[in-house]
């Protein structure tokens, strides 16, 4: 099982399985030796969350999430917001963000998209973190499927994912300069959001 931004198929990027180790996964998955699993969620909750996680990392804290750096959305738009040349910085993927710590950089938001876009043409089985949230079970059903488990739902209670689905649209809403950043992006990588079943100008 792999998540969205934990190993690249094409970029060499930072804490992640390098494209060569990746590589040798998938051929595993075209034998039919292996399944691949793959979970990827709406990529700007994912870009924002990253930024938070490689912000804290970066100054030497320990990383954190969005739930545990802000008490709720507008601390986080208040901070993006009085921040944002930063964060279009990490956006870019420009290893400036990184020089404080040796190593090369993280993926930048459009590498990003198209890394996911790679794995979803890959994957024996593709979720969506979102509905997971809509109806876990029935997610996790899936899972047990490929893994050619039966599994006895009637008894089985799955808790939903603790993240909130498209938290971006309140981030969206409030914060000019990422309104202006998601409508500026270009048509190849809105295609590509587009072509994971999510509505870029929603």
């Amino acid at each position: 099982m792999i998540y969205s931004g934990h190993a690249t198929i094409k970029y060499v990027s930072r804490q992640q399985a390098f494209p060569e180790v990746t590589g040798h996964m998938l051929e595993a998955v075209k034998s039919g030796f292996a399944d691949l699993i793959f979970v990827y969620r709406h990529p700007f909750d994912s870009l924002l969350t990253n930024w938070v996680w490689w912000r804290s990392f970066v100054r030497g804290f320990r990383p954190v999430v969005i739930s545990e750096a802000y008490k709720n959305r507008s601390e986080l738009c208040a901070d993006l917001e009085e921040n944002f040349s930063e964060f279009e910085t990490f956006a870019r993927g420009e290893p400036g963000f990184f020089s404080a710590l040796p190593g090369p950089r993280f993926l930048s938001f459009g590498e990003f998209v198209e890394e996911t876009e790679l794995f979803l043409q890959s994957a024996t089985r593709a979720l969506r973190l979102e509905d997971f949230m809509t109806d876990p079970l029935k997610e996790f059903s899936k899972i047990a499927s490929v893994m050619s488990v039966d599994v006895d739902s009637t008894s089985m209670h799955i808790p939903p994912p603790r993240t909130k689905a498209y938290g971006y649209l309140a981030v969206k809403e409030n914060v000019p300069g990422f309104k202006c950043f998601i409508d500026k992006l270009n048509a190849e990588t809105k295609r590509r959001i587009e072509k994971m079943g999510y509505d870029v100008a929603a």
